[in-house]
């Protein structure tokens, strides 16, 4: 790595957490439960919406026994107003039906055995619940590392692999809440408020398209 993108990425992880000193998950839950069904949930879908429907599901829903009185019609009834929520509801009642005999698993190896958990889901998860140093990488944390020229890739998996190979325990550990709350409050795919960024001198977007 050369110095120019380690300069790029301390001023990114020290600006940021300057503007979000308390970003943590949005998603509303009670226990460790209800985060990993969240964020399942969570999936094309807004922390919004999926914490309008939680406020009724997870009275509920506490704990994976709570199949027995939901089953996956009922679950389909809770969470319909969420994008996929028909094979959501199938694997939040196979996880239900796992999680019921066994303990929550805190590796991503075998977090990602449950249904509908994917790396990306075992990140986020452990990065709340034990707060591992892993970066979510989804579409729009693709978007900031590409718009500063971190990096430069295609997609959201090759900047999740390159990027691995890039950022140390604590780059990730202090940015994975506050490069959230960026990309959704700050450097949104409409309209980013670039004039106002505290990171625009090293960020090549702003240097390169709207300085032109």
């Amino acid at each position: 790595m050369n110095d120019i993108i380690r300069k790029k990425i301390n001023i990114l992880k020290n600006e940021t957490f300057k503007m979000f000193p308390d970003a943590k998950t949005e998603l509303y839950y009670q226990n460790n439960f209800q985060l990993l069904i969240a964020i399942i949930m969570s999936a094309q879908t807004t922390d919004k919406q999926v914490n309008k429907v939680n406020n009724e599901f997870f009275k509920v829903l506490k704990s994976p026994k709570d199949w027995i009185i939901l089953w996956e019609e009922k679950i389909k009834d809770f969470i319909k107003t969420i994008s996929f929520f028909n094979v959501k509801a199938k694997n939040i009642h196979k996880t239900c039906l796992i999680l019921e005999k066994k303990e929550i698993p805190e590796t991503i190896e075998e977090l990602v055995k449950l249904n509908w958990v994917w790396i990306k889901t075992a990140k986020v998860f452990l990065s709340i619940i034990k707060n591992a140093p892993f970066l979510w990488v989804d579409t729009h944390v693709h978007r900031v590392l590409n718009r500063v020229w971190i990096v430069k890739t295609k997609t959201a998996e090759e900047t999740d692999k390159k990027i691995e190979k890039i950022l140390t325990d604590n780059d990730t550990a202090q940015l994975h809440h506050s490069l959230i709350f960026f990309w959704r409050y700050f450097c949104t795919a409409r309209k980013p408020k670039c004039k106002e960024c505290p990171i625009k001198k090293v960020c090549d977007y702003y240097s390169n398209i709207l300085k032109k």
